[in-house]
């Protein structure tokens, strides 16, 4: 199958309080190398999730594609994360990747402006800019700055400005906040698919810009609830062709997974946690997290003036707690030395099984 050389993309998914943006992103990146579907060389798809999705690492990131990519190149940028404005009134915008502090947004941030510059250096003349901002989260103290939702940055619109193969499609609109889903979120859902072919206008191989964006405007809303509705910016630029859908041929292939697609009742619904400080917050509506299994060790809800405490073993399903803060804490470190019932066997507080003889002490 032949390769669609001119494709270079840089996936970003911030990762840490938002986990379905890793898998957001790395389904994403899957599909622009997969041979079958859009052929991206493998070399030139770079994917920045978690640890290595922070501010310093895309940076570095940008400035290989800068230096590896030529005006006859088509550039693909996504951000799956959180984006704010900050500021008051609003003055900035920023996009969050792993590892940021709202008490040091220069550095540890991506402003408009910067990412603005960065992208202007491309030598590319075809640009599309993706962002995938989930604005379900929120923060654990009040920042020194306001910050206030918008997945548009005004730098990034003024770019856009300056040339005809400049697109911008953001997943949601400024008051509204993103679904995600299984396997992708509902926005990365629709830009898998339409990379695949799905609502194409033309079948003649190719996915073009306007594929993705018509597509995700449709789908998005009626996947949602009419709750999420992706804001597009190509007025100004050409419909251009972004990849190939079927690997150089013209009939779509089998999309990339075989469950039917899944988008969460409400924004932050499925929400997970990892049992080591995680605090997960939802809208102002419902938290509605959902929490399989039991939970090891201290865990608090927060509902206004209420708090309810539990220590072991507790189970918190979608729906038992409307607003507030759902805050999971470590396990407790056990103070007592223990040892196993059966054989006398000193045993670590984790411990499941005698090291000794093997049986269960749990």
């Amino acid at each position: 199958m032949p390769l669609f050389t001119q494709g270079h993309a840089l996936i970003i998914g911030a990762g840490a309080d938002l986990p379905n943006t890793v898998a957001d992103a790395e389904g994403f990146a899957a599909i622009l190398k997969a041979p079958q579907h859009c052929a991206y060389p493998p070399e030139q798809v770079q994917v920045l999730t978690e640890e290595d999705a922070t501010r310093q690492h895309i940076l570095i990131a940008l400035e290989h594609l800068e230096h590896h990519s030529t005006s006859e190149s088509t550039v693909i940028f996504y951000f799956s994360g959180h984006g704010y404005r900050a500021g008051n009134p609003a003055t900035a915008y920023y996009l969050m990747p792993h590892g940021y502090d709202v008490a040091h947004l220069a550095q540890t941030a991506l402003s408009g402006t910067e990412l603005a510059v960065r992208l202007r250096a491309l030598p590319a003349r075809k640009l599309l800019l993706l962002l995938d901002c989930c604005h379900a989260g929120g923060f654990t103290q009040t920042p020194p700055l306001p910050l206030q939702k918008s997945p548009l940055p005004p730098e990034a619109l003024a770019l856009l400005a300056e040339g005809r193969g400049r697109v911008l499609i953001a997943s949601s609109q400024e008051n509204e906040l993103s679904f995600a889903g299984n396997p992708y979120s509902a926005f990365t859902l629709a830009l898998v698919e339409a990379l695949c072919g799905v609502g194409a206008a033309q079948q003649d191989g190719y996915v073009r810009v306007a594929d993705l964006a018509l597509h995700a405007r449709q789908v998005v809303p009626e996947r949602t609830g009419d709750r999420q509705h992706p804001v597009l910016n190509f007025e100004q630029a050409d419909n251009f062709i972004l990849a190939f859908y079927a690997g150089g041929e013209t009939q779509p292939k089998a999309l990339p997974f075989t469950r039917e697609p899944e988008i969460e009742p409400s924004p932050g619904a499925w929400r997970g946690f990892d049992q080591h400080g995680q605090i997960i917050h939802g809208n102002q509506l419902n938290i509605a997290p959902v929490i399989y299994g039991a939970v090891q060790g201290p865990l608090v809800i927060q509902e206004g003036a209420q708090t309810v405490r539990g220590d072991h073993n507790v189970v918190v399903r979608m729906g038992d707690v409307h607003g507030g803060t759902l805050n999971i804490s470590a396990p407790t470190p056990a103070t007592e030395e223990l040892s196993c019932p059966h054989c006398g066997a000193t045993l670590r507080p984790e411990a499941k099984f005698c090291p000794r003889c093997g049986a269960p002490v749990r």
